[in-house]
């Protein structure tokens, strides 16, 4: 930019500053447009705000693909005035899949890993599911729409069991599923920077983690009321609407 408007780059600088503009930083976003938005949104949000009496409500989705990363050389550990590291390069072992069902009035989590993230596997999980918690209660279900979750033998399944009700959230919102930050909190917490000599290394620590997270478990709080968020969409379609 100095050079196409002929000032010094330390006065483009000082422009940018002075009005808070960062041109570096960008930020994504994604705007559904599932024509049942807001039909699917107050839906999901009526469940964490207001959830039903005698029920479980559950956050479930996959975190798929998880690899078993094996560095090269052992990492070096921290020291005084320096943090620990480790090799840039790494051995694969193969992967996991993990689903998960997060409880979000007590936080707690079922989770199972599974080679594969098929109608099959998703079946197991349910099943999984239904031995694990009280037959008395009602089961609400928060996915998203990937295919697996509405296969025919799925829906087969789920009609033989009428205490499951599945809620869909709106297509590219899965931002509304708070299984999301779960899945963001074991990445951060213990796989990212795991060290796995195995895909079963990554399992036992996978379950490592879920076993102390349910010790003590803390939920999630959502706060954005419907009106809220369909406000700020509404804003985002007439910004996109004025780019064309």
């Amino acid at each position: 930019m100095a050079e196409q408007v002929g000032i010094s780059r330390m006065a483009v600088h000082g422009i940018w500053r002075e009005h808070k503009l960062k041109p570096h930083q960008v930020k994504g976003f994604k705007v559904s447009n599932d024509p049942l938005f807001a039909e699917k949104l107050r839906d999901v949000v009526g469940l964490y705000l207001d959830p039903p009496e005698k029920a479980i409500v559950f956050s479930v989705d996959e975190k798929s693909q998880i690899q078993a990363l094996d560095r090269s050389q052992p990492g070096l550990p921290m020291k005084p005035g320096k943090c620990g590291t480790m090799t840039h390069d790494y051995k694969r072992h193969g992967t996991t899949t993990l689903f998960a069902a997060l409880d979000v009035q007590t936080g707690t989590v079922i989770g199972q890993c599974q080679p594969r993230h098929r109608h099959d596997e998703f079946l197991k999980f349910l099943k999984t599911i239904d031995r694990r918690t009280d037959k008395t209660l009602a089961l609400h279900l928060i996915v998203d729409n990937y295919a697996t979750h509405k296969h025919a033998e799925v829906k087969d399944w789920l009609a033989q069991h009428p205490r499951f009700h599945l809620h869909f959230t709106p297509t590219s919102a899965s931002w509304l599923n708070l299984v999301e930050r779960f899945f963001r909190d074991i990445t951060e917490e213990r796989i990212r920077r795991g060290v796995f000599h195995s895909v079963d290394d990554l399992k036992t620590a996978i379950q490592e983690y879920l076993d102390h997270r349910n010790s003590n478990p803390k939920p999630y709080h959502w706060t954005a009321k419907p009106e809220t968020i369909l406000a700020k969409v509404d804003k985002a379609k007439d910004m996109l609407r004025t780019l064309h």
